[in-house]
């Protein structure tokens, strides 16, 4: 672990990523049990006040702390973002399984269900949810985590194929190794940098889709702090305070831009081939 640690340390990119991800770990953890300023606070006298003292970032139209509601929106959009990868991954996963399946009709399938799915836009999907379920989290996670899960099934066949038909997979089976063994043992393990990337942009974009559905009113239901709400409910504003926008804008942009970052150096820091020291480690 701290090979691969070191490895991503060394890199620019490596740092920004790391540094920016680990202060929102801390500042998510942080505003569990503090903020600066109670999150059902107003102030009607200093309404999209300017930064200060009193008020870090300023304040909103209601006279709410902004720096606040960002702190508290940082574990809202964390939640989400783990969320939606963890389905992702595991709904991608399993669409892999069966599209690299042995038995030919399965794989040929469970191909063409993809292709026909994966043309179904996330927000569409988040509208349909929405009607039975309402603006919450749950709409937001199983858009983005089928969505993104389709992605990577697609990307990630390629390698899956590839893996699929080697020797040692052959061996295996001769020796009547289960299918799903052999995808655990030998599949996934070969798919991992395409995975590791594919999930790291469903992490950033999962970012970006909060944002964006909760502006619709079908994302994270109002009094819920997060970043894509604080821009919601100011974005109408912002040619008359555009710092309100301006703050968690900038929050999201740099987080979705680590996101990414994080997930093409940690490709590059597993793999033996670009990681001369996890080479020799793993000689020795």
């Amino acid at each position: 672990m701290m090979v691969v640690l070191r490895a991503m340390w060394r890199r620019a990119e490596g740092r920004f990523a790391l540094v920016v991800l680990g202060l929102w770990l801390i500042v998510a953890g942080v505003s569990l049990f503090w903020t600066p300023r109670p999150l059902l606070e107003t102030d009607g006298y200093h309404v999209w006040a300017t930064p200060s003292a009193a008020h870090w970032l300023g304040t909103d139209g209601t006279g709410a702390d902004v720096f606040s509601w960002l702190m508290a929106g940082s574990r809202t959009n964390l939640l989400i973002v783990v969320l939606t990868v963890l389905v992702a991954a595991v709904f991608g996963l399993l669409l892999v399984a069966a599209m690299v399946a042995r038995r030919a009709t399965v794989a040929v399938v469970s191909v063409v269900i993809v292709d026909a799915l994966i043309s179904i836009p996330t927000v569409l999907l988040a509208l349909m949810l929405a009607v039975p379920l309402g603006a919450s989290v749950v709409v937001i996670v199983v858009a983005c985590g089928f969505g993104y899960g389709l992605n990577l099934a697609r990307v990630a066949r390629p390698a899956a194929l590839l893996a699929a038909r080697s020797s040692y997979v052959e061996s295996a089976l001769s020796n009547g190794a289960s299918g799903w063994w052999i995808f655990v043992r030998h599949i996934v393990p070969n798919i991992v940098p395409v995975l590791l990337v594919q999930l790291s942009l469903s992490a950033g974009t999962s970012v970006l889709a909060e944002s964006g559905l909760t502006y619709l009113g079908i994302g994270v239901p109002s009094g819920v702090p997060s970043w894509g709400h604080s821009l919601a409910t100011s974005v109408k504003f912002i040619n008359v305070y555009p710092l309100t926008v301006l703050w968690p804008g900038l929050i999201v942009t740099v987080v979705v831009v680590a996101l990414n970052v994080f997930g093409d150096v940690l490709r590059d820091a597993i793999d033996p081939l670009t990681n001369p020291a996890l080479r020799e480690r793993s000689g020795r």
